[in-house]
């Protein structure tokens, strides 16, 4: 996904690989932040409002429902759960701070260049 979101970013500079500008520069002339990173700012903001519902919300009950069968031999995919999970252990945060929505906006945001 980097990838091709660097492809892009030269794409729209006009530029190519064989011009050897590090793909940094082009995050700062562009002003954009990575991609991966601001989906993570946007699943942990919708994990914030999920959090901050009722716990008999249709979203919440969603949560306590156990799907039945197996997954496939093949690598499983990983569950919005363990990503989120993964999320908060990479910026070393808890589910309690969810409830200042104010105070929680800011630790997750990420800054564009």
């Amino acid at each position: 996904m980097e990838v091709r979101e660097i492809h892009m970013l030269r794409w729209i500079c006009d530029k190519t690989i064989m011009d050897k500008i590090r793909n940094q520069e082009f995050r700062e002339k562009l002003g954009v932040a990575s991609l991966s990173v601001k989906m993570r700012e946007n699943r942990l903001r919708w994990f914030g409002h999920v959090q901050r519902m009722t716990h008999d919300g249709p979203v919440r009950r969603i949560e306590c429902i156990i799907v039945e069968g197996k997954r496939s031999r093949e690598r499983s995919r990983r569950t919005w759960e363990e990503q989120i999970k993964s999320d908060l252990h990479e910026l070393h945060l808890s589910n309690d701070l969810t409830r200042d929505r104010a105070s929680w906006r800011c630790l997750i945001h990420v800054l564009d260049y």
